[in-house]
């Protein structure tokens, strides 16, 4: 499993070095994204703001999810975290964010969305550059935990840190 501390720490000199804001929006991960992040001393130099948008009506208050995407689509989908990332950057100063939504278990799978689906976007100011869909094993917490080291690995991806 990848050290979410380690990763994190990357992903913050990434960003200061690219002088670069970032803000997330969570659904699944409940805030332990940001939670990581934060945990780095002096983390407010590069990390702008989070949204954690549990429910659909937050999701779409917070972040301007459109209700249709929310109904066509589930919460559990690429439209909605790619809506959710790009409300994530309009609703903020950031540069650059990441939004996850999933189904973390032990219940909530779906036919064709089963516990373990996860989506994640990014989105930078400029436009909406990535999303995709993992599926993790495990209980719920090791689904989550799963989900913020892709979601920190994604972002370091994006930025050009390999």
């Amino acid at each position: 499993m990848p050290d979410l501390r380690k990763l994190s720490q990357q992903l913050a000199n990434t960003l200061l070095q690219q002088q670069k804001q970032l803000a997330v929006a969570e659904s699944c991960t409940g805030g332990w994204l940001a939670k990581c992040l934060t945990d780095i001393a002096g983390s407010s130099r590069w990390f702008e703001r989070g949204f954690i948008t549990y429910s659909n009506a937050s999701k779409q208050e917070m972040l301007g999810v459109l209700p249709a995407t929310l109904q066509r689509e589930g919460a559990v989908s690429e439209d909605v975290v790619r809506e959710m990332a790009a409300g994530a950057v309009r609703h903020s100063a950031a540069d650059v964010a990441v939004a996850i939504s999933g189904i973390a278990g032990p219940g909530g799978g779906v036919p064709g969305k089963p516990v373990g689906t996860v989506c994640f976007g990014l989105a930078t100011k400029e436009t909406v550059f990535q999303s995709d869909t993992q599926y993790f094993e495990g209980d719920r917490e090791a689904v989550r935990r799963q989900s913020v080291a892709y979601a920190l690995s994604r972002l370091l991806h994006a930025l050009g840190h390999h």
